[in-house]
């Protein structure tokens, strides 16, 4: 039997740098500079998940990879393994190899949240727009290529506040600066639960949840 483990063990485990946890597993961004050497690059990224027979997530950009690690067979309630450690190491001793460096800056994951007082029809509409299937409280894209939708329960009309908002995971050491920039382009802060999370807002009250993903996590 595969066990989950936290995100903090997934970052203790040696090799694993370039690698950051977030809410949809762990995920590096390789900055290759040419599609050539990007294919090249998932082609062995390839290789070490057939040998290892443990699969990922692989964005090939024009001049980056995108590649993200999970155990599917753990989910929904967690998704990360030593299995998704291990082949982080060797995906990332193969891009040394060929002289590509990952950009933490780039990782990322967003969300579009939703608050209603009777999730299940606000739900069924997004799903119909969407082309989804829901699941609980979200409405995740099976193929990722699309924010997930996460309704959250309100229990009183809130009239003179936004019902939408984003939901942004960033890195740990990345989420200061990322509010620091956001709070010098005109942005404020509305609520301050540091360090588990922080709403901003824009210049004209439109806002964001930013929070970095906690190491303690194995899942949800």
């Amino acid at each position: 039997m595969v066990e989950p483990i936290t995100s903090r063990q997934f970052h203790e485990f040696p090799g694993v740098a370039d690698w950051r946890v977030l809410s949809d597993g762990a995920t590096a961004y390789f900055r290759t500079g040419s599609f050539a050497k990007g294919l090249e690059f998932v082609n062995r990224i390839g290789a070490l998940a057939d040998a290892a027979d443990h699969h990922p997530d692989i964005g090939l950009r024009y001049s980056a990879v995108l590649v993200k690690l999970m155990t599917h067979e753990m989910m929904p309630n967690a998704w990360l393994s030593e299995r998704d450690a291990s082949l982080a190491a060797r995906i990332s001793e193969v891009a040394q190899e060929l002289g590509i460096a990952s950009d933490p800056g780039e990782v990322l994951t967003l969300q579009i949240a939703i608050d209603a007082l009777d999730i299940p029809k606000v739900q069924a509409f997004w799903a119909a727009v969407l082309g989804r299937t829901a699941t609980e409280e979200d409405l995740f894209d099976q193929n990722a290529l699309a924010p997930n939708f996460w309704f959250q329960q309100m229990d009183a009309a809130r009239p003179q506040r936004n019902r939408i908002h984003i939901d942004l995971y960033v890195p740990a050491d990345q989420a200061e600066a990322r509010i620091a920039a956001a709070l010098a382009a005109g942005g404020s802060v509305v609520r301050d639960h540091g360090p588990e999370w922080w709403t901003l807002a824009d210049p004209e009250g439109n806002e964001v949840d930013i929070a970095p993903w906690p190491d303690t996590w194995s899942g949800w």
